[in-house]
């Protein structure tokens, strides 16, 4: 009988489409696998083929709401409350789905938004394998992903980790009441880890991105470990239309823009979208993603694209220009397209300065400080500087010969084995 493998994710496209890789990637290699994860996803998940079961809310709806909007670009304070009180609620059903999810299961794979999957793998008596898209272990060689900022040394670095600790603080509510109302488990400490179990034992940590874009760094345990990227197969078969090939083919090949699921200052976005390509001179091809751009009276030289995959998009583009993200700047440096990032927050700022230290494009700036002049001068140095088209195509040669699922799938297996063996032990 195969081993069953149970994976909880929750939020954005970014997040869910690298676990869903390395879903159909386990089910190629004889596992039996259920992905969770919010309800926004089900259809793309199941048109895979992979099981799916509901976590609940539709986070779409969540980050589009105009609390969120005015959060982002008016008063974070004001609104901050109500968004993380919304946060937990959401956290809290999810967790009690992936409760009912993982019976029967013999590993569960999770990520900090369902850290509650290590008290889930407590109760049920398996292992648990953290995972995550961006560096998030303690090091002394960078500081928090999250960072944007001067160059620090490598004592101040590792004390920007504190913020985890306070994210975990947020997180432990939810679960407690978890391991309290359903597991029957008493409370964590308040100083626990996302990257241990309740006895501070380390977990086995996967990192879905690749070394060559960001090495590990030398102090970090053991037990985190880099896989590459995990990517999925492109299946809606998205061919470019008769539209988009007749304004290819009227002029020079176009840079991307994308936003990603960040729905946020979309007027404001599409104003220095407009300004700052005629300002350039060039051309740009726009995808909504969840938001952040009004594709409404864009000029000529801007076409719009509701939704296309990037490893069939990006083939007809110069250069791209993004969040930052982790999954857009993997498809972007996967595709061997020059990178400028204009990262708003999270783990942006990390992609965007490790895309300029790797040659593959200018220096990030931060969309809230982009005007319509710095996001032109951006464009004339991300298409005209040679170097950034060679270091880019050079790596993503080597990007695609990767393979970040199948990597991981064999840590899952020595995890299983050797958690089996350790119950075994414990019973002799």
């Amino acid at each position: 009988m195969s081993k069953r493998i149970a994976i909880a994710v929750v939020g954005t496209l970014g997040d869910v489409q690298p676990y869903l890789a390395l879903a159909t990637a386990l089910q190629k290699s004889g596992y039996s696998v259920v992905l969770g994860a919010p309800v926004d996803f089900e259809p793309m998940i199941r048109s895979y083929g992979v099981e799916f079961y509901n976590l609940g809310s539709n986070i779409k709806s969540f980050l589009t709401q105009s609390r969120f909007e005015s959060a982002m670009s008016k008063n974070l304070i004001v609104n901050a409350p109500a968004l993380l009180a919304q946060g937990q609620k959401i956290v809290d059903t999810a967790a009690r789905h992936a409760w009912r999810m993982a019976q029967n299961a013999d590993l569960i794979v999770l990520h900090m938004n369902t850290s509650f999957c290590i008290d889930i793998a407590e109760a049920l008596n398996i292992p648990a394998v953290m995972t995550a898209m961006q560096p998030l272990n303690t090091t002394r060689e960078f500081p928090f992903c999250a960072y944007y900022g001067p160059p620090m040394g490598p004592t101040l670095n590792r004390m920007t980790y504190t913020a985890l600790g306070v994210a975990m603080v947020y997180w432990n509510l939810p679960r407690n009441r978890l391991r309290k109302e359903v597991l029957g488990l008493k409370p964590r400490s308040k100083t626990g880890s996302f990257f241990t179990d309740t006895r501070g034992r380390p977990l086995a940590t996967l990192y879905a991105y690749s070394p060559l874009v960001a090495p590990r760094p030398r102090d970090w345990p053991r037990t985190a470990q880099l896989t590459g990227y995990w990517t999925l197969p492109d299946n809606t078969g998205w061919e470019p239309s008769v539209e988009f090939r007749h304004w290819l083919a009227a002029g020079q090949a176009p840079v991307y823009f994308g936003f990603g699921s960040m729905p946020f200052g979309a007027k404001r976005n599409t104003q220095l979208l407009q300004e700052g390509v005629a300002l350039w001179g060039g051309r740009a091809v726009v995808a909504r993603g969840w938001g952040g751009i009004d594709p409404r009276d864009l000029p000529p030289t801007t076409f719009a694209i509701d939704r296309a995959p990037h490893e069939k998009l990006f083939k007809y583009v110069k250069a791209v220009v993004h969040h930052g993200g982790a999954g857009t700047t993997a498809a972007g440096l996967r595709a061997g397209k020059p990178t400028f990032a204009l990262p708003q927050g999270v783990d942006q700022p990390f992609w965007g300065r490790r895309v300029h230290e790797l040659g593959c494009g200018p220096a990030p700036v931060r969309l809230k400080k982009l005007t319509p002049e710095t996001l032109a001068e951006g464009l004339r140095d991300l298409t005209t500087t040679i170097r950034y088209e060679a270091a880019a195509r050079a790596l993503g040669e080597k990007l695609l010969a990767e393979d970040g699922t199948g990597n991981a799938i064999r840590v899952i297996e020595r995890v299983i084995g050797g958690y089996g063996e350790r119950v075994e032990r414990k019973r002799a």
